[in-house]
């Protein structure tokens, strides 16, 4: 196949967000128990501030874009079950949480490498959901091209956000190759906008969902070898 472009899923491809999240969670809500000393406050786990930040951005969806925003709302929605509502805390929780949620995110070790390896030979991207920028995470100056749902309100799987990166990457969808952890956001999503893909399975999970990849490995590392570089 011939591949000049080649973009990078963020989350649980780059770096591992639901480690990250979790533990700038915590540290939040260690913080929300200290300062807020009722009974409910102290009962709240991580667990449940994610459900409510998933209820709130399914509430918004459409509407609101930004995921920091998406988090305050959360941080607000949190507070109000603790029967404390205070939006000044909640910004201030809200700051903290994303201290450590970019602060404290490691790649995983075989991105770096990898990179390196292909820099040479294609031009590389970022197409995320998300919202770590390269520059939050240790990447700044690394790729050619980024795009992120929350600036073109555009979600994988939707076609047309492949389009723009392969737009922004200067190259035909048959030569951009798109590489991330989820077969529908991912995989199809890349696959039926006209791109190749590489699933990038860590886990060695099993794939009942009749989604198929051009190419299924478990590291970064083997890419290059993919690519015949």
């Amino acid at each position: 196949m011939t591949i000049s472009a080649i973009s990078f899923d963020g989350d649980m491809t780059l770096w591992d967000f639901q480690k990250v999240m979790r533990h700038s969670l915590n540290k939040a809500l260690v913080e929300l128990r200290r300062l807020v000393p009722s009974q409910r406050a102290q009962d709240l786990s991580v667990e449940e501030m994610i459900t409510i930040r998933n209820q709130v951005e399914e509430e918004v969806k459409g509407e609101v874009w930004n995921h920091e925003e998406i988090r305050l709302l959360a941080f607000e929605r949190t507070l109000e079950s603790a029967a404390c509502p205070d939006r000044e805390l909640a910004a201030y929780l809200n700051g903290l949480y994303l201290r450590h949620r970019f602060e404290d995110a490691e790649l995983y070790p075989d991105v770096e490498p990898t990179l390196d390896q292909l820099a040479a030979h294609f031009k590389l991207g970022l197409l995320s959901n998300g919202n770590s920028y390269p520059e939050r995470c240790g990447l700044e100056g690394r790729f050619a091209f980024v795009v992120f749902s929350q600036d073109v309100r555009i979600k994988k799987p939707d076609r047309r956000i492949f389009e723009i990166t392969a737009q922004r990457a200067g190259c035909p969808m048959e030569e951009l190759l798109h590489v991330g952890d989820s077969l529908e956001n991912d995989v199809a999503g890349a696959r039926d906008a006209g791109a190749r893909t590489v699933w990038l399975n860590r886990e060695g999970l099993a794939n009942d969902t009749g989604i198929r990849s051009d190419h299924e490995i478990g590291s970064l590392s083997e890419l290059p070898r993919i690519l015949g570089v």
